[in-house]
């Protein structure tokens, strides 16, 4: 059963998002609050593709991190599908991360109209699954306007897809400097 502090809050069918900038802490608070789900059935739906020896090494620390006790699925594409096969089977499944999810969906060419598709089987999938779903998203809009086409488009639509999945989401954080700040639900 959930308690109340931020790093347990989570009960069996709880969706949270966990958003902030690059180097904010999210991804070691999602691990954090994952960790303390019981049971020994833990997935991470890793996104990312690594393309370079410091992304290679990036990943390792990632899955160093991890332990043990995480089975590993890489999944850059499809990832409502793994959620709704995975989670009748999972104790909490954990995604890090929807921007990466987006620059895969967009390297593949994916139009706006598939990558909104693609976001509302998401929503789906995290509303009808039956384990916690704790995910992880770069906040990208607190900058400038980016001066090129493709940049204000990954800008435009990474706002979309954290709008859409926020809304599904029954807990948001967003981190600073490593403090989480609940904004969903609210106090």
């Amino acid at each position: 059963m959930a308690k109340k502090d931020n790093i347990s809050i989570l009960d069996n069918h709880n969706i949270t998002l966990v958003i902030g900038g690059c180097r904010s802490g999210k991804s070691r608070y999602a691990l954090d609050m994952a960790n303390h789900i019981s049971g020994d059935k833990k997935l991470f739906i890793a996104t990312s593709v690594p393309t370079d020896e410091e992304m290679e090494e990036r990943v390792k620390n990632h899955q160093k991190d991890r332990g043990p006790d995480w089975t590993t699925a890489e999944i850059p594409v499809n990832i409502p599908q793994k959620i709704k096969d995975s989670s009748k089977f999972s104790d909490i499944i954990l995604v890090d991360c929807l921007t990466l999810w987006l620059s895969n969906l967009l390297f593949n060419n994916l139009t706006n109209d598939e990558i909104f598709k693609m976001v509302e089987q998401l929503a789906k999938a995290l509303k009808r699954s039956l384990c916690p779903v704790i995910l992880v998203s770069n906040e990208v809009g607190g900058g400038i306007v980016p001066e090129n086409r493709l940049a204000r488009l990954f800008r435009d639509t990474a706002g979309f897809v954290n709008q859409k999945i926020a809304a599904a989401a029954d807990n948001v954080f967003l981190m600073a400097a490593g403090i989480p700040i609940k904004i969903k639900p609210g106090i």
